[in-house]
């Protein structure tokens, strides 16, 4: 049975400030800065769509957007949000169901890879990876492990919880940035939030930056 957020849309975002404050939304929030006036944006896995109304507030008019969430309910929150006078198109269904032109300007996926095991992550890695242009930019959010033995813990209690409630299947972090490399993606701009748990990074597959 597949990963189902559905359980989760209604305490989702309360749940992620109770454990991390600001640092899940500001992570984000840090990422969209870096998107272009005009640009053709793909969002995967927007969760709840609050990401929407803080993009519109950046670019009120002038973006092409595509939205997918797999959560019925998750989309359902999502289609409320504000989205100013940008253009957008909602996909309810898996990524990797999704067919998807090559012409992506900024792909976002917000917190997206951590509930997939190395298999299903390298196929979804590729199939998005296809969808963006040359030159294009990649706005990576998701937690990471540094040697601080707290997060070992609670990347472990997060991952049990989510196992329990949504079926998630991953029972620890695919290694994503191993994957950024091997395609030649390069790094433009990174931080790093909750005592360095949670990253922001922005990739680009540019030969040169």
């Amino acid at each position: 049975m597949p990963a189902n957020y559905n359980n989760s849309a209604w305490f989702y975002d309360r749940l992620s400030r109770v454990v991390y404050g600001m640092a899940l939304i500001n992570t984000q929030v840090y990422l969209l800065q870096f998107i272009p006036a005009k640009a053709n944006v793909l969002i995967v896995g927007g969760g709840t769509g609050w990401i929407l109304d803080e993009l519109s507030r950046i670019h009120p008019s002038g973006l092409k957007i595509t939205y997918v969430e797999v959560a019925a309910k998750m989309m359902s929150r999502s289609k409320k949000r504000n989205t100013g006078s940008n253009h957008i198109a909602f996909i309810h269904d898996a990524i990797e169901n999704v067919s998807l032109a090559a012409d992506f300007d900024v792909i976002i996926t917000p917190f997206l890879f951590d509930s997939f095991t190395e298999s299903t992550a390298d196929k979804i890695f590729d199939h998005i990876n296809a969808a963006l242009k040359p030159k294009g930019l990649w706005l990576y959010a998701d937690f990471q492990l540094t040697e601080k033995w707290w997060q070992q813990f609670l990347l472990k209690l997060m991952l049990k919880f989510f196992k329990m409630i949504c079926n998630i299947e991953a029972t620890r972090l695919p290694d994503i940035e191993k994957r950024f490399e091997g395609h030649n993606y390069k790094i433009m701009a990174h931080q790093t939030f909750f005592y360095d748990f949670v990253a922001a990074r922005v990739y680009t597959n540019a030969e040169t930056i």
